[in-house]
């Protein structure tokens, strides 16, 4: 009863829509002013995250259309695809006047025809799927497989020289494996797979404990050393990339060649 009789402590003020604050998510807080190289570098990064969209939801059609329904874009897709379009624009603006447009910009540096996907949806607004398989596409995949072989490398060199059992260790020698003969036609991988293939069995069967026995499966010296040898070989390799791992990268880093050099 109290609270309807009481006087308010204050009235709200009225909003007027002259009060109103835009708010800008994507925009860094503080002014971050980019060069031309940069804009360059931060490009290829954005126009490959709307070619790895694209490509999602053209898989997302090729689904709905086995299941008899008609393509339609999924909203994840069209709010993200805006929004990469968005910083891309953001970018252009730290380029010197007059900016050029998003297109002009993307055939001048040559990213067009690295991303043809991204050039086709900037034109008519849809995703659309390319006859002949780009490039690129080859590059990501690429790179996530020398990304999976190195962590696995390193894991299991960590894993065989710190934990008490090896009890795991062929498995994971044998996903190394799968890795490595996913790699077709590289020599150095190929020498490290037939290793494999020579010595697996008899490192697998030593690991074997009779029933009963409470020690936990250990590998010998041998085998220990042969291991680390492989995971040391595979960890130099990938970070080295050798001119027979680059096929694969040539078009990316010929890209970023020409803004570090």
């Amino acid at each position: 009863m109290a609270a309807c009789t009481t006087e308010p402590l204050c009235q709200p003020c009225i909003y007027h829509e002259d009060l109103r604050v835009e708010l800008q998510v994507r925009r860094p807080l503080m002014p971050v002013r980019l060069s031309p190289e940069q804009v360059g570098l931060e490009m290829l990064c954005l126009c490959g995250q709307l070619d790895l969209l694209i490509r999602a939801q053209m898989q997302q059609f090729q689904e709905q259309l086995g299941q008899g329904c008609s393509p339609e874009e999924s909203d994840s897709f069209q709010t993200q695809g805006s929004e990469i379009l968005d910083q891309m624009l953001l970018c252009l603006e730290h380029l010197p006047k007059p900016m050029p447009q998003l297109e002009d910009y993307l055939d001048m540096v040559g990213l067009s025809a690295m991303f043809p996907r991204v050039e086709v949806f900037l034109i008519q607004g849809s995703p659309v799927d390319m006859l002949d398989r780009p490039l690129m596409d080859e590059y990501f995949f690429h790179i996530a497989k020398l990304n999976q072989l190195l962590v696995l490398s390193q894991q299991l060199e960590e894993d065989i020289r710190h934990l008490g059992s090896h009890k795991y260790i062929a498995h994971q020698l044998s996903v190394i494996y799968q890795v490595v003969s996913s790699f077709r036609g590289i020599r150095v991988f190929s020498e490290i797979k037939k290793d494999i293939e020579t010595n697996f069995k008899q490192m697998k069967q030593s690991l074997v404990v009779e029933e009963g026995c409470r020690h936990e499966p250990q590998l010998t010296a041998h085998y220990i050393s042969w291991i680390l040898e492989i995971t040391q070989s595979l960890t130099s390799l990938v970070l080295s990339l050798p001119e027979e791992l680059m096929e694969d990268l040539h078009q990316a880093f010929t890209f970023v060649s020409q803004f570090l050099s």
